[in-house]
């Protein structure tokens, strides 16, 4: 009995011993009677589950252990809590100005930190150059080419002091040249878009343009060709706060500004086709040109299209056809083209596992737009299909 009394009073010399102790205790117990997530929507991720012990062997035990402690990780009670409270005291106490690889600038706009091209993007990008004048020289005069710069192109004012961000002008400069030696025409879109950079041209916490800095590249682009532009005063704008982008995924800063996705009342058709071969569309699913739900989700961008579909087809309210060949920078732009063109046929290499002549020539498109930003242009794993002749 005295020695019980004695291990109690011990205890109580030790309150913050006790009071971790209990804390750790009752975090054990939550993570217990908390259902294991599949995914985390914030994060945009897929979380670890619990693993098996598929063999007693040493590489075995080590493999369970390794996945035991991610999912440990992954799992645990309030993760999405945790990760925002360390946010907290890293940028607001000890002014960070970097988390989770994005950079926090002015105006609360996050930048990706993009110092200098990684070993692979060194090799994708002749790659995809190449790509490009061989369609330019494959269908001359048809080819247009849109590269959308970071917004720390146009915002280089918000980006934090002394962060060497890769220079992307200079690789939009040789851009620019080889699509035009090649018979094509390359929009520059930045000098529109400077001129406009006190307007909501980029998403804060995402990495893609808004509705508006889309719009404006897209005037450019009609400017090119002698297109009527879409006129937005004709058209509703339909609008949906909260949306938190890629950027804030990662960064998960207390402080971030929601943005906002912008939209119009349009009530073209978009098909999804199946696609069995080169140029080879079959059977289609046909709805609007948003998914609405998707505005009741974490990612809300991904409404417009309804994503990234491999071939789709909008039915536009103009005359002829035109194919864009994007990146998910397009997907907010396309709308704007139903202004112009009877179709606007999109492919995307993720998900479109061919080339492009057979497509071309079962259509006989007016217009061919290739429309990356240039983040994801240098470094594209699949553009190259572009490039593919026949």
């Amino acid at each position: 009995m005295e020695k019980h009394n004695k291990k109690r009073a011990s205890l109580r010399q030790y309150p913050v011993l006790l009071a971790f102790g209990l804390f750790f205790l009752g975090l054990f117990v939550l993570d217990l009677v908390t259902p294991d997530r599949a995914y985390s929507e914030l994060e945009n991720t897929t979380l670890a589950q619990r693993p098996k012990l598929t063999a007693p062997t040493a590489d075995g035990l080590n493999n369970y252990f390794t996945g035991y402690t991610k999912y440990v990780k992954d799992q645990v009670f309030g993760r999405d809590e945790w990760i925002s409270l360390q946010s907290f005291v890293e940028t607001a106490l000890f002014q960070k100005t970097e988390n989770g690889g994005i950079l926090l600038g002015k105006e609360h706009q996050m930048f990706p930190r993009t110092y200098s091209l990684l070993s692979s993007e060194t090799r994708a990008l002749p790659k995809n150059t190449a790509a490009l004048e061989s369609l330019c020289q494959r269908y001359p005069g048809k080819v247009n080419v849109m590269l959308v710069p970071a917004a720390s192109v146009i915002y280089p004012e918000n980006v934090p002091a002394g962060a060497p961000l890769l220079h992307e002008e200079p690789y939009l400069d040789q851009l620019s040249s080889a699509v035009q030696a090649a018979g094509g025409r390359f929009v520059d879109v930045r000098d529109i878009l400077r001129s406009h950079k006190d307007e909501y041209l980029y998403y804060r916490t995402d990495h893609h343009w808004t509705s508006l800095g889309a719009y404006y590249a897209y005037s450019q682009l009609c400017e090119a060709l002698g297109l009527t532009p879409f006129d937005p005063a004709a058209h509703t704008a339909l609008t949906r706060d909260g949306f938190y982008g890629t950027h804030y995924s990662k960064a998960r800063t207390w402080n971030a500004v929601p943005d906002t996705i912008t939209y119009y009342e349009l009530q073209n058709a978009l098909t999804i086709w199946n696609v069995t071969g080169p140029g080879q569309p079959t059977e289609g699913t046909t709805t609007g040109l948003y998914d609405t739900d998707k505005l009741n989700v974490y990612d809300k961008y991904a409404m417009f299209l309804h994503g990234n579909n491999g071939l789709s087809r909008v039915e536009g309210d103009g005359s002829g056809k035109i194919l864009v060949i994007k990146d998910s920078y397009a997907n907010c732009f396309v709308p704007y083209l139903t202004a112009n063109y009877a179709a606007v046929d999109v492919v995307d290499f993720r998900n479109y596992n061919y080339g492009l002549d057979q497509l071309i020539a079962d259509n006989d498109y007016d217009q061919i737009l290739v429309l990356y930003s240039f983040d994801s242009f240098k470094g594209d794993p699949y553009l190259y299909r572009a490039g593919v002749a026949g």
